[in-house]
């Protein structure tokens, strides 16, 4: 009896070591299951990774960069013989738009609307010989300088109209234009009559209907080619900035826009495009 005891015994201590060790494989397979979710959490990344991938920039149209201006502002921009566009501007920005593999559609509309529209989300960009002041930094965000601009008088040859005199004179300028804003700020608006482009306003000097154009130098020096009588006063009247204009709301495209700027001068593209239009020799 006590061997059958002992019999018995054992079995139940070798069916509970058993149970013990089935007990310690259940623990260890556990923390095999809980990391299961791991691959999920793999997939989950990709999209992290996607998004990296993407253009750190927007457009209003998708692979396009659509710039306003004014084709009425030689050598910056004007209308060609074949009826399409072509300048200083409208160069740089097709070299710009490359850049970022976008492809450039032009706009051409008056002046002021050219900066409304960056101003309205109808443009990416806004290049028209535009000048950088405190007024315009106010609705709209502006790249880095792309080139230099000096407003300069059209006067009629033998005119006695002079920088010191100019205050007396009744003074044609582009409508929206810089030109327009200093001179109305300096001799009163009574003294500028603003007119929808340079063109019509050196036409208006040539009339006889104001006194002199004050406009940046380029297109003067294209206007007095082009209209024989007029002439250049050789004292500038101010100097400026010229860069390109957008949203406020874009700061990416503005970052990508200057580093283009940056890479097309360095390499001399941008220089190249000024001298093709603007020969200093």
């Amino acid at each position: 009896m006590k061997k059958m005891f002992a019999l018995v015994l054992a079995v139940l201590m070798v069916a509970a070591l058993l149970a013990g060790c089935g007990s310690s494989t259940a623990e260890t397979k556990a923390p095999e299951t809980t990391a299961a979710p791991a691959p999920a959490a793999t997939e989950a990344a990709a999209p992290a990774e996607t998004e990296a991938a993407a253009p750190a920039f927007t457009t209003i149209e998708s692979g396009k960069l659509i710039m306003s201006t004014n084709a009425a502002f030689p050598p910056y921009e004007m209308v060609a013989d074949d009826g399409s566009l072509e300048g200083i501007d409208v160069e740089i920005a097709g070299a710009i738009a490359k850049k970022l593999g976008l492809e450039l559609v032009v706009d051409d509309m008056d002046f002021d609307a050219a900066l409304l529209a960056v101003q309205q989300g109808k443009s990416d960009i806004v290049m028209a010989g535009v000048t950088v002041n405190e007024d315009r930094k106010l609705v709209m965000n502006f790249s880095d300088t792309y080139s230099k601009g000096v407003q300069v008088v059209i006067v009629k040859e033998g005119s006695d109209v002079t920088l010191d005199n100019l205050g007396d004179q009744m003074i044609g300028t582009q409508r929206g234009t810089t030109g327009y804003i200093y001179t109305s700020g300096d001799y009163g608006e009574d003294h500028v009559t603003a007119y929808d482009n340079g063109a019509s306003a050196v036409q208006a000097l040539a009339n006889g209907q104001v006194d002199c154009v004050v406009i940046d130098s380029a297109p003067a020096q294209a206007f007095v080619e082009a209209n024989p009588g007029l002439t250049i006063l050789d004292t500038e009247y101010t100097s400026e900035d010229y860069a390109i204009g957008l949203n406020k709301d874009n700061t990416a495209l503005l970052e990508a826009i200057n580093g283009a700027l940056k890479e097309l001068t360095e390499d001399g593209t941008i220089p190249a495009i000024v001298e093709k239009y603007i020969p200093t020799k």
